[in-house]
């Protein structure tokens, strides 16, 4: 409080000057005349007039000494040290002292809430209690403060986002392009070669596979990313060159390169679209409780968390490339490596036209590389391979899964349908994260800068910071970043983030996790 503090400020003279006795007294038991410099003018607290003081301590010899004997003048030196040393102890303590009262006032005093309200993001829940708690405790546990589920914000237009993006930020630099991938590609196959050359092939031997297996999982998930930059157009202008180079990195990984560009170009087009987005399109809930708040009132809220963490980092990738799981709706069931009957059974067609054809494009490079692993299981025997490989391709699908999925979701960040869905609404609602230095070395910022990317997918990795930062400028209100730690935020997401229903007390079309 104000007044306690300008109290405080009264009493600081006199503070001072109880601490120039305190060291005076402590100077002068130790042999010698002090003074502590020119008289100080002090304010008297009630009297309103001033008076001179000078602090004098008269010198005085220890008992049992003669001060003229040199024995005396070096005990006396020593002495004299130790009441220093005594008196800065003393001060420094009271110091302390007076600092914790200080800070024991000011936290008993009134406290200005900050917390944050649906009603001051423009939401009305007066009638509707259980979607107010829904929007309280995603506040509480979000990480945006409230940013993604302001209401009737003023949003720009398509064109006028793009302008934001410095022109110089999609300039493609082939040469530095091709040194990224062949850096990424190089550390992989280094990290392989040391563990084929130094770890051996037995059971003693499992921890130190295990290792390797998340080491290198994570190293390929480099060269993955710069496939990615290829399918998005991003990585030269030599069409035929950026083609060889994401197929052929892509294809090493046993993704199918086609069939995935498509599929992750429609997730561009529709991000956060409740029917037609693609990867991540969460569940709509139906009544009052969903299959996960169901388990999670029998064998708890953690149980639930792990059974999601398995399910979408281990077995995620593998069932959307064949299953199409988490895809859009309005896709039905999908296949990327068949784009027939029974699969692309929906409203919309995942692979139309001539897509169907580099679908089956892609498969030739999928078996071949299929081929060239059996072949060598038939001569190394199957446990080298999976040590080798497999475990390690395991790691990448879970870092590209694990990324895919928070860049998208959290406990307040909102979907929409097609009634009040836009690009750039889909665009602002992905979300930056720190990953670190060294992920975002070996990742190339897919994760940090992944805003950008999302308003425009051209801008090459390494431009991507410089167009975020412009974003950050532009747009203050409508970029996310949640600096929440990302194993933090992945725990929230896999636990709380399971299913959606619509917000009838916000904007039209509107739907949050329950």
């Amino acid at each position: 409080p104000s007044s306690r503090t300008s109290r405080l400020e009264r009493n600081a003279p006199i503070t001072r000057r109880a601490a120039r006795m305190d060291l005076a007294f402590a100077v002068g038991n130790a042999g010698g005349s002090t003074d502590l410099g020119p008289a100080r003018t002090l304010t008297g607290r009630n009297t309103g007039h001033e008076r001179n003081l000078r602090l004098k301590v008269p010198s005085r010899s220890l008992p049992g000494t003669a001060s003229s004997s040199s024995e005396s003048e070096h005990s006396g030196k020593g002495k004299a040290l130790a009441g220093f040393a005594a008196a800065a102890v003393a001060v420094a303590a009271r110091g302390l002292r007076r600092l914790r009262r200080i800070r024991r006032r000011q936290a008993a005093g009134p406290q200005v809430s900050t917390k944050l309200s649906p009603e001051s993001l423009g939401w009305k829940v007066d009638d509707d209690a259980v979607l107010k708690q829904r929007l309280e405790l995603a506040l509480e546990r979000g990480g945006l403060s409230g940013t993604a589920l302001k209401q009737n914000r003023q949003w720009p237009s398509k064109a006028e986002v793009l302008q934001a993006i410095p022109k110089d930020c999609l300039v493609k630099q082939t040469g530095r392009s091709l040194a990224h991938a062949a850096a990424s590609t190089l550390q992989v196959l280094f990290c392989g070669y040391l563990a084929w050359k130094y770890i051996p092939m037995t059971t003693a031997a499992i921890p130190l596979w295990i290792i390797y297996a998340v080491v290198q999982g994570t190293l390929a998930t480099g060269p993955w990313v710069i496939g990615h930059e290829c399918g998005h157009s991003a990585f030269c202008d030599e069409k035929w060159l950026q083609t060889t180079v994401g197929y052929v990195l892509h294809t090493a990984l046993m993704v199918p390169y086609f069939s995935w560009q498509r599929s992750h170009a429609v997730h561009h087009a529709k991000t956060n679209h409740m029917t037609e987005g693609e990867t991540h399109v969460p569940r709509l809930q139906k009544g009052e409780s969903n299959k996960y708040t169901k388990i999670a009132g029998v064998l708890g809220q953690n149980f639930v968390a792990c059974t999601r963490l398995l399910t979408h980092l281990v077995m995620g990738w593998p069932a959307y490339i064949v299953g199409g799981a988490t895809g859009g709706p309005a896709y039905g069931k999908t296949n990327h490596m068949w784009p027939f009957a029974p699969f692309s059974n929906g409203e919309k067609d995942l692979f139309p036209g001539m897509w169907k054809k580099k679908v089956l494009m892609s498969d030739v490079g999928i078996l071949g590389m299929a081929g060239l692993l059996f072949w060598w299981a038939k001569t190394a025997g199957f446990a080298s391979v999976f040590a080798l490989y497999l475990a390690p391709l395991m790691v990448t699908n879970c870092w590209l899964v694990l990324y895919t999925w928070l860049q998208h979701t959290d406990v307040d960040i909102p979907h929409y349908d097609k009634e009040n869905w836009t690009w750039v609404k889909g665009a602002f609602h992905t979300v930056d994260r720190p990953y670190g230095p060294v992920l975002d070395y070996v990742h190339h910022r897919i994760g940090s800068t992944h805003v950008a990317h999302h308003v425009c997918a051209a801008i090459p990795f390494y431009k991507a910071r410089k167009a975020t930062e412009a974003l950050k400028e532009k747009f203050p209100d409508l970029y996310l970043y949640d600096p929440t730690p990302i194993h933090k935020a992945l725990w929230r997401v896999a636990s709380r983030c399971t299913a959606v229903q619509k917000a009838e007390g916000g904007e039209k079309g509107t739907y949050i996790f329950t």
